[in-house]
Order: C-alpha cells, then sequence, then structure tokens
C-alpha cells in the first residue's frame, strides 16, 4: 500500500496490496430472508441488459417463485419505468419497504426515491456504490426465492461493490452478436472470475430477426461468434434471442408484465438448475 492511499476507499480500489484482502460483505436487512442473489451484467451499454432482467423477473414469477429486483444502475434506473411503477418507497422503521409490480414482484430502484422519474443523479461514484449497498442493507425485501440485481454496464465501481458487499450466488452476461462480443464478454467474465463468481450463462439478445412474410432468419449484426466464445471460457450459451420490438414498446409502456415469456423459458430453467433454486 502506498503511503497516499485513503483506507476509506478500500473498497473501490483494485489493488492487490495485503489492505484490500478482507471481508466488505454487509448483512441483508433484518426483514430481508433471500435464498439467491444473481447479478445480470454487461461488458456495454445497449445491450438490453433491463430488459432481459425485467423478462427473467417475469418468467421466474410466472413459475411461482417469489422474485425482487434490485436496479444497481442508479444513475440510469429503468426498472420501475418497465413494470409502470410510480409508487415512491417508504420508510418503515427498520428500513425501507419495497414497492411491488401488479404481480407481485418487489422493486427498489433510485427512481422510486427521488422527487421525479427525471431528477438526475448527479453523484459520484463511491456515493453511487453506497447507495447500491444500502439497496441491499436498509431495504426489506422480505421472503424472496431469488433477487435479481440489474447492474450498470460496465466493470467500475458499482459492479466491484456489489460483488465485494452482496453474496452473488451468480452471473448471466447479456450481450449482442458484434465484433466486439468477444472483448465485453470477456472483460464480463474475467471480472466474476476475479471475484470468486460463477458465470452461470450468457444471453445474446438481438441475435437474429424473424421475416414476417417467409420466416427466415436474418442476421442484421452478421453471424454469431457467441459459440465459439462461450466454449472457449467454457461458459454455457443460455439463450441466443431475437429481435422482439414489442418488448421495447412493453416496457416504454409499463407493461411489460403482459409480454409472453415463453421464448425465455429454456433459458430460465438452465438458470435454476445452475443456481440450484
Amino acid at each position: 500500500m502506498s503511503q497516499d492511499c485513503d483506507k476509506s476507499q478500500c473498497a473501490n480500489c483494485q489493488s492487490d496490496c495485503a489492505e484490500r484482502k478482507v471481508n466488505f460483505m454487509e448483512n441483508a436487512n433484518s426483514q430481508s430472508h433471500i435464498k439467491k442473489v444473481i447479478a445480470i451484467m454487461s461488458g456495454k451499454g445497449g445491450v438490453g441488459k433491463s430488459s432481459m432482467t425485467s423478462c427473467i423477473a417475469v418468467a421466474l414469477k410466472q413459475k411461482g417463485y417469489a422474485v425482487g429486483i434490485l436496479d444497481g444502475d442508479i444513475t440510469g434506473p429503468s426498472i420501475p419505468k418497465a413494470f409502470g411503477v410510480k409508487q415512491k418507497a417508504v420508510g418503515n422503521g427498520n428500513g425501507m419497504d419495497t414497492v411491488e409490480t401488479q404481480t407481485g414482484i418487489r422493486m427498489m430502484s433510485a427512481n422510486l426515491i427521488l422527487d421525479t422519474e427525471d431528477t438526475p443523479v448527479i453523484w459520484r461514484g463511491p456515493v453511487i456504490g453506497n447507495a447500491v449497498k444500502q439497496f441491499w442493507t436498509d431495504v426489506a425485501w422480505g421472503d424472496l426465492d431469488v433477487l435479481l440485481i440489474d447492474m450498470p454496464p460496465g466493470t467500475g465501481d458499482v459492479p466491484l461493490t456489489v460483488f465485494q458487499s452482496i453474496p452473488v450466488d451468480g452471473v448471466v452476461i447479456v450481450t449482442t452478436p458484434q465484433d466486439l462480443v468477444s472483448l465485453i464478454v470477456k472483460k464480463s467474465y474475467h471480472m466474476a472470475e476475479k471475484m470468486s463468481i460463477p458465470v452461470c450463462g450468457i444471453i445474446e439478445n438481438m441475435s437474429y430477426m424473424v421475416c414476417d412474410d417467409c420466416g427466415k432468419k436474418l442476421y442484421p449484426f452478421g453471424g454469431s461468434k457467441l459459440q465459439k466464445v462461450a466454449d472457449e471460457m467454457n461458459i454455457e450459451v443460455l439463450a441466443q434471442l431475437p429481435i422482439q420490438p414489442d418488448i421495447a414498446e412493453l416496457c416504454d409502456a409499463g407493461k411489460i408484465e403482459q409480454k409472453d415469456i415463453s421464448f425465455l423459458n429454456e433459458a430460465v430453467e438452465k438458470l435454476i438448475q445452475k443456481i440450484n433454486l
């Protein structure tokens, strides 16, 4: 450790000094009883990570599981909008209560505590990281089978804070079939590996589109290289999903729970087996 090192920032530091090798895990709120925690992450933005988080939550809920979503994208929260949730979160004397969707999915997001949904979050990294931790320590999640964490894109402060502070059982990587897929997936994979978090698999979003007239698969982003990348890292491909404009439309309208989620059934079943739910 250098002489000018600020020990108060150890949780957000990536150096390999002895001082950093301590347990930063935080206890969940006393009113939280969560069986499994899954982080949904990507190496870059714009891949549909939040919409996939929403769809996975809906699929799990439809299978009878008690599900929660922790919106870890503090500066760009979108989960409440996808579900049409506008109610504000309130305290309960021993923390803060979640807000529930129409089907009973519990959530916590920065948008649920800000004055308006378009209020900007102008915070520095450590403050954002502490906010995510408080969504774990101060929020009463109740009894959940699965808590999904919608991570911000990249491998910076917040993903590091989540992996160091919350007992994550597994990671699902979301990507798209572009030339950068190898680099993007590997960055996410290696971060999870360094933090000793198992990668449950990869979902390739917007993998192809289906012609309305002939039913032929079209590949607007080029052929997928995902399987080759997954084989190199010994990761399972959970799904390669088509472009589905109605997902964006339903998220914008706050009606994602009305989406037919059967396209995710196989991927979700694989995920359930991976985490021994």
